[in-house]
């Protein structure tokens, strides 16, 4: 039921069968349909997601009222607003299914217990968040020194069955431009 979920944690850290049961005990399996909420703007965020087969996004409205992605979870990546999640503050962000999906949810107030009893547990999010961190840092350069044909070719030379998935409107407002902008771009080829 969640090996997709072990076999991505066994690339950072080996757990025994033992700590699979432990961890097993504290996860919860969900499917949610296409444009299905996960956390909507003023909820408070109470589980980390982790993505087994599908698409999720996490957006906020700009304040011209414009959905801005800002982050996307395919198979075997983990999302989540994660102030929220770890200080239990209400979300400015939403959290939705941009396809049909399967996640493993961990909930906030199992997370202290299972670092307790499962340390590998922590260094594997501890490796997670560090290439989570990189990864949001180049995006944010690459929004200031690409220009948007760049950004295009450049996130569709790394994904580009990815860039087949999703509707245009929500890689372009990732990418930073609007979807006409896109369809612009595509049509160069």
């Amino acid at each position: 039921m969640y090996t997709a979920l072990y076999n991505h944690i066994n690339t950072f850290v080996d757990l025994s069968n033992d700590e699979r049961e432990i961890l097993a005990s504290m996860l919860k399996s969900f499917l949610f349909k296409k444009k299905a909420f996960l956390l909507e703007q003023g909820q408070i965020c109470r589980s980390n997601y982790f993505v087994v087969k599908g698409c999720l996004r996490l957006y906020f409205i700009d304040i011209k009222g414009v959905e801005q992605t800002t982050q996307f979870a395919i198979e075997n990546w983990w999302i989540t607003d994660l102030t929220s999640f770890l200080f239990q503050k209400p979300s400015d962000f939403f959290v939705q299914a941009a396809e049909d999906t399967r996640v493993i949810a961990i909930e906030q107030h199992r997370y202290d217990e299972m670092f307790e009893r499962l340390p590998k547990i922590e260094k594997y999010f501890r490796l997670i968040l560090q290439k989570n961190h990189q990864a949001s840092q180049r995006r944010i350069m690459f929004l200031y020194s690409f220009t948007a044909e760049e950004r295009y070719r450049h996130f569709n030379s790394l994904f580009p069955e990815f860039v087949q998935r999703i509707p245009q409107y929500m890689l372009a407002s990732y990418l930073g431009f609007t979807p006409e902008f896109l369809s612009k771009i595509r049509a160069k080829k």
